[in-house]
């Protein structure tokens, strides 16, 4: 019988997990208050994990300072991940900072629909989720097994997302801090005939933009 996997909503409440990891058991409640990309991959001692695993634990530091954490996840055990791990830091030179997850039930990865139908059987996808400080799940970034993700492309997003929450904007497209951010569109007839008026880098009524 096929199980078929849950697929979590975007700005609802992440489904909950508690897990043992190569740090030790973590559940979503760990990170409340932080934000988190929780990121899969297909399996350990794989090449293109591998580089992404690099590119992660390079970024580390950069995703603390916007107050985010990293959590990985295969279906691994911790006893592969611990070793995967040591063999990158042994071949690579590179120390991954953050916890992986041992999903051997596969409970977290078809929770968060991680694993697809014609995909494999028992390997997640490079399914991508950022969680906000309340647990919602805010963004959802699915690749194939065969090509890397960009972390450069969710750092941004978490930037990005957190900058739209704090000025109540919306960003466009390849937007990167410094960048002039977009206005919510008028919502009345009155709200759009005044908008000329506003202060705003005005193109059309529906389309304005602002520095920070």
């Amino acid at each position: 019988m096929t199980t078929t996997p849950g697929f979590p909503r975007l700005n609802e409440p992440a489904p909950h997990f508690e897990a043992r990891t190569t740090h030790g058991p973590v559940s979503l409640a760990s990170y409340r208050g932080r934000w988190l990309v929780l990121f899969a991959h297909p399996a350990d001692f794989t090449p293109v994990c591998t580089t992404e695993f690099i590119a992660f634990a390079r970024a580390h530091d950069r995703f603390q300072t916007l107050n985010c954490d990293l959590l990985g996840l295969s279906i691994d055990s911790v006893f592969a991940h611990l070793a995967w791990t040591r063999n990158i830091s042994e071949k690579f030179g590179v120390e991954i900072p953050f916890p992986i997850i041992e999903d051997i039930s596969m409970n977290v990865a078809n929770a968060y629909g991680m694993v697809h139908p014609g995909a494999a059987d028992t390997q997640a996808v490079r399914a991508t989720f950022v969680i906000d400080p309340e647990s919602r799940l805010r963004a959802m970034i699915y690749y194939p097994m065969s090509n890397g993700r960009s972390v450069e492309e969710i750092l941004r997003l978490v930037t990005a997302l957190q900058t739209s929450d704090t000025h109540g904007v919306a960003t466009p497209e390849a937007w990167c801090p410094g960048a002039k951010v977009i206005v919510s569109p008028p919502k009345t007839a009155a709200e759009a005939e005044a908008r000329a008026g506003q202060g705003y880098e005005t193109t059309d009524w529906y389309f304005s933009q602002k520095s920070l």
